[in-house]
């Protein structure tokens, strides 16, 4: 599924004026227990799956969290669904906003961050812009978004909160798990909560004997047994005397190309 147009989603995820109450959510305990695993950590783990692309930044530093999504799908430059979906937000929630077409402009701002803080909801993350930025970073409330824009938005078109939204190509649902932090932004389905905690849990300790490996000098090509694999591939090691004698050296040597 390809993230763009509403045409990309289901007819009960498309923008009309639908707004879902009181969706499933990930259970608390397997949200929090994700968060201290971090989103390279868990998106490898879950098979390199979920992730949402390198387009979404946070606009601050050295910030993780975990949350259950809301959703809310709005038309470009319209941030009306927004205020509708900040209603349905609850404690240990993030908001994820998608738009029915690309669109950067501020959609959400320091207003709408003191809102949701009252509501115990854990940050933000929209495939559209955001403003300011510096207030939101002084009062601690974590956003990852597609843009930083200071253009204003309208509130005249019906969206709807709480629909299955793609951000970045993947599918995510209200209750859905959001993991966020430096490295970007991930989605694990609900149902494969409790899964994504054991195998993140499993991916950590062979990280960690891996790094205890590393640090008394083991390379990698050993430990992960690469040296066959660079045979399989037709790499050769040649020595520099060798390899300078080499006619196609020697034309690189020259300016030319070497093939």
């Amino acid at each position: 599924m390809t993230h763009g147009s509403a045409g990309d989603l289901p007819a009960a995820a498309r923008p009309s004026g639908l707004i879902v109450t009181g969706p499933p959510r990930a259970e608390a305990r397997h949200v929090d227990a994700l968060r201290g695993y971090g989103v390279a950590t868990v998106h490898e783990a879950m098979g390199r799956t979920g992730c949402l692309g390198p387009g979404l930044r946070p606009v601050q530093q050295d910030v993780r969290i975990a949350g259950t999504a809301v959703t809310a799908l709005c038309w470009p430059g319209d941030n009306l669904m927004i205020h509708a979906a900040v209603e349905q937000c609850a404690e240990g929630d993030i908001l994820v906003v998608a738009t029915t077409s690309p669109s950067t402009d501020g959609m959400f701002g320091e207003l709408f961050a003191t809102a949701l803080h009252h509501r115990g909801v854990r940050g933000l993350v929209i495939d559209a812009g955001v403003r300011d930025t510096a207030e939101l970073r002084a009062m601690g409330f974590p956003v990852w978004s597609a843009a930083v824009c200071a253009q204003g938005t309208v509130k005249a078109t019906a969206g709807s909160v709480n629909v299955p939204v793609v951000v970045g190509g993947q599918w995510i649902r209200p209750g859905d798990v959001i993991l966020a932090d430096d490295d970007g932004v991930m989605c694990v389905p609900r149902e494969s909560a409790a899964t994504a905690v054991e195998a993140a849990k499993a991916r950590t300790a062979k990280e960690e004997a891996t790094r205890a490996a590393f640090a008394e000098g083991q390379l990698g090509l050993d430990r992960y047994g690469l040296r066959e694999t660079l045979a399989q591939l037709g790499v050769r090691y040649q020595p520099y005397g060798e390899y300078a004698e080499h006619a196609e050296y020697a034309e690189g040597a020259r300016g030319g190309a070497v093939s």
